[in-house]
């Protein structure tokens, strides 16, 4: 198999052990599942606790039965020192196949990724996901708007339901700044783990931090906006033709909040 280090193809275990054509069958033609994203630096990663409550809660919803975090860690942890890293992008997937009784779980690992602090442009678009609140493999219409949006010269999707009620990115959450407070939509989403822990820090960090419901009608009344998933934060430059300031203050606070976080050991 190849290393983390290797490129885009990533080092693959399957409940401990190197993945074989036969476990790779599962993922390829009994997909239906869940999974979590995470970086981890140094064998730590930040919102442990979130990511394996979050596959906890997903498995128990999808399959009736619970995915124990002792476990999920020390496959983590194998797949890790496998891989022969500390520092990595790691994800880790669950799936129930007709023929077992407990749950599978696969861990990919490779090279670790950095979130681009250049300023991003979204295309709204028309699209809300199915149960978002669990985070799963496969997304087709996700993957359909992102590229769409891509080939109209923007960097992301922002999805959105009817009556232009913004959700979330493509890949993201989406946070506004009206000048008093963050501002996170206030509408079905994926609750990602760097929205949570940001959520939980920014008030102690001196931001106010509220939800409440956004539309793309709305969006003139914010000032600046930014992204968070799993690599990090990143200031918006637009939406669509509206445009917002790149508080280069604002994402220092945010980002300082996020630093502060610490990372728990795999």
């Amino acid at each position: 198999m190849t290393t983390a280090a290797a490129g885009r193809c990533p080092y693959t275990e399957f409940d401990g052990h190197p993945a074989t054509e036969a476990d790779l069958r599962i993922p390829a033609f009994a997909g239906f599942g869940h999974f979590t994203a995470m970086q981890v630096r140094e064998g730590g990663v930040r919102g442990l606790d979130l990511h394996l409550a979050r596959l906890d809660s997903a498995n128990r919803e999808l399959f009736e039965r619970p995915l124990d975090g002792d476990r999920v860690r020390g496959l983590v942890r194998h797949a890790l020192d496998g891989a022969g890293v500390r520092d990595a992008s790691a994800r880790v997937y669950a799936f129930l196949p007709p023929d077992r009784t407990e749950t599978s779980v696969m861990v990919t690992v490779r090279a670790p990724a950095h979130k681009s602090a250049h300023p991003h442009r979204l295309m709204s678009v028309p699209y809300t996901r199915t149960v978002p609140h669990i985070k799963r493999p496969g997304e087709f219409g996700q993957t359909y708007w992102a590229r769409r949006a891509a080939d109209a010269g923007f960097d992301e999707a922002l999805l959105t339901a009817p009556g232009g009620v913004v959700t979330e990115g493509a890949i993201h959450n989406i946070g506004f700044w009206d000048g008093a407070s963050v501002v996170w939509p206030d509408a079905p989403a994926l609750l990602g783990i760097t929205m949570a822990l940001l959520e939980r820090e920014l008030p102690g960090a001196g931001t106010a931090s509220v939800r409440r419901p956004v539309t793309t009608a709305g969006l003139g009344a914010f000032r600046s906006a930014f992204l968070t998933n799993s690599q990090g934060v990143a200031p918006v430059r637009s939406i669509d033709g509206i445009a917002f300031t790149v508080d280069e203050g604002l994402m220092e606070r945010i980002g300082r909040a996020y630093e502060a976080v610490p990372r728990d050991a795999v």
